[in-house]
């Protein structure tokens, strides 16, 4: 077993561009997505239903606890397409695994369209990503 613990952020490289083609985001935007998958897990588990009023102190797993006072290990893979992006979500929900879907607002990329542009699975073990993203390309 590989005891070494990792996130995994799936970022989507292909939407479309209104003409019947695809395009790609800013890298800047790129980023951002990758940004929040990343912080989701946290984020998630800090926010009181009712909102920020009073936090309360997140109870993290013990692979969360060695991310967070290790190296943050973070691997960067793609998909193209929303069908995809959403194919992993499944598996990796299905597997037991933390999973976040990051799904934009469409503020300013996405003419106010919500868009599913990355996930975060994770912090896990290494192993427990090999079924799911083992295959996915390095971004």
């Amino acid at each position: 077993m590989d005891n070494t613990v990792k996130q995994i952020i799936v970022i989507r490289t292909k939407y479309p561009d209104n003409n019947g083609g695809f395009r790609k985001l800013r890298t800047g935007k790129l980023i951002a997505q990758a940004a929040h998958a990343s912080m989701a897990f946290l984020s998630n588990k800090l926010r009181r239903p009712e909102g920020w009023r009073h936090t309360r102190v997140a109870s993290l797993s013990e692979e969360e606890c060695l991310w967070i006072d290790g190296i943050f290990t973070k691997i960067c893979v793609y998909v193209e397409t929303e069908e995809e992006l959403l194919n992993v979500y499944e598996n990796a929900k299905s597997a037991g695994l933390t999973v976040n879907l990051i799904t934009d607002c469409g503020l300013t990329e996405f003419n106010s369209v919500p868009t599913n542009t990355a996930i975060a699975i994770g912090p896990h073990y290494s192993d427990s990503f090999k079924d799911i993203t083992g295959h996915l390309p390095l971004y």
